[in-house]
């Protein structure tokens, strides 16, 4: 990434006279990286600690069994993390100009370990529901903030690939050691939740440590000067001032539809190798685990590509690859190519998420970003409900086979839509 105009590190901000507004045009500043100063060091790895935790986040086995629900009912607790993502979209501008990044290690953490504690007792469903607000509040409040930072950073291709393979690293693990504790220890559901309160109260405290300096007015510094930082940031001018909107938008709906996909085809293609591939239980749930640890490696791996060809040009060959194994996974008709098949198209997938918040940062004025990112995410987070239940609508109605011309169209959809985008000159500016 270009290093000649980001803004003043943190450390240095600080050194500077209080009351100053406005740095000289004519200043040249060093782009932050992971491992200088000495503390991002620290930093990095608590952010990587707390993705951990949010890709665990969502495992909720033997709910409607305990309970005695409804596949309809009980997947309100799938919905209502929405809610707490939509809260973060609109209040994260606010808590990091006034409490900063001290504020989200505070705040996140804490809604996470309020969220788990309350299902360690298991309480009445409609307090259940509640509970997973409160966690989808903490996710909603650090995708945007540890996005935002590790976005600006230096080579942050690689390091948001390295964020978000860690995101799938808690994806993968936690489905593993929720099964093993219902079926292979014979507890009930919410004894899972005993190790997520001690991973949160580890998060609580790493992200305190290492954020605790980062206050609001080091926030209110940074963005006075950034390039546009004379104006105001938030959610209002993200969304309704052109040309920002026109980007917020693009990203944000592309998010929409990548996060369906990615969310219909992991949940749905267990489903899909049993009745039309005729596969056994066990090897078609594997092809779910291949499609999750498909998506992991591929943000790890070409998080190191990508920059390399250019984030906007790297994704349309990534949409286009993740089409192709599409098409190998609904014409073959043989199962171990289908396995491979949907791996490859996970592998592809995997970088979309950080080439689009690395785009966002490159796009967008820094005072921007944290709100534009936060309602991307909350607005991606959307699809996540509403597109996998649209797959089962129509499976319903059509059978399972329709998952892959679905898919396929969606990943069509985004790829034109992604082609709206703005050329790429510098940070903070658009052609």
């Amino acid at each position: 990434m270009a290093s000649t105009t980001i803004e003043l590190q943190p450390q240095a901000a600080e050194a500077q006279q209080s009351d100053e507004a406005v740095a000289p045009p004519t200043a040249v500043s060093v782009v932050e990286k992971w491992n200088e100063p000495r503390s991002n060091i620290y930093r990095t790895f608590a952010t990587f600690w707390s993705f951990l935790v949010m890709g665990a986040n969502d495992a909720a086995y033997g709910l409607e069994t305990y309970y005695n629900l409804s596949y309809t009912v009980v997947s309100l607790v799938f919905l209502s993390p929405l809610v707490g993502y939509v809260l973060a979209a609109v209040s994260n501008h606010k808590i990091h100009t006034t409490l900063g990044q001290r504020g989200v290690a505070l705040l996140a953490p804490g809604c996470h370990l309020i969220s788990y504690v309350v299902n360690c007792v298991h309480p009445p469903y409609p307090v259940l529901v509640i509970s997973f607000i409160f966690a989808g509040f903490g996710n909603g409040l650090e995708d945007s903030a540890w996005n935002a930072w590790i976005g600006n950073m230096a080579n942050a291709n690689e390091l948001l690939g390295l964020l978000h393979g860690v995101y799938g690293a808690g994806a993968v693990l936690s489905p593993l050691a929720a099964t093993s504790i219902i079926t292979k220890a014979n507890r009930p559901w919410f004894f899972f939740y005993y190790i997520m309160v001690a991973c949160a109260a580890v998060e609580l405290g790493v992200c305190l440590a290492c954020f605790w300096k980062s206050t609001g007015a080091d926030f209110r510094r940074a963005i006075t000067r950034s390039v546009e930082g004379n104006r105001k940031g938030g959610l209002r001018q993200a969304l309704f001032r052109c040309p920002s909107a026109r980007v917020t938008w693009i990203c944000a709906i592309f998010l929409l539809g990548y996060v369906g996909i990615e969310v219909a085809l992991g949940g749905w293609i267990a489903t899909f190798m049993i009745r039309v591939r005729n596969g056994a239980r066990f090897a078609s749930g594997m092809t779910a685990t291949g499609f999750w640890l498909g998506i992991m490696v591929g943000r790890v791996v070409l998080g190191f590509v990508t920059p390399r060809i250019g984030e906007k040009l790297s994704i349309v060959i990534y949409l286009v690859c993740a089409i192709a194994f599409g098409l190998v996974l609904w014409l073959v008709p043989q199962f171990y190519a289908s396995a491979v098949a949907v791996s490859l198209q996970g592998f592809f997938l995997g970088p979309l998420f950080p080439g689009v918040v690395v785009v966002t940062t490159k796009l967008l004025p820094k005072h921007l970003h944290v709100s534009s990112i936060g309602f991307a995410a909350a607005f991606g987070g959307s699809g996540a409900a509403v597109l996998p239940f649209a797959v089962g609508a129509i499976a319903q109605a059509k059978g399972v086979k329709v998952l892959q011309p679905f898919i396929i169209g969606l990943t069509g959809g985004i790829l034109l839509l992604w082609l709206g985008l703005p050329r790429m000159s510098k940070p903070g500016r658009m052609e």
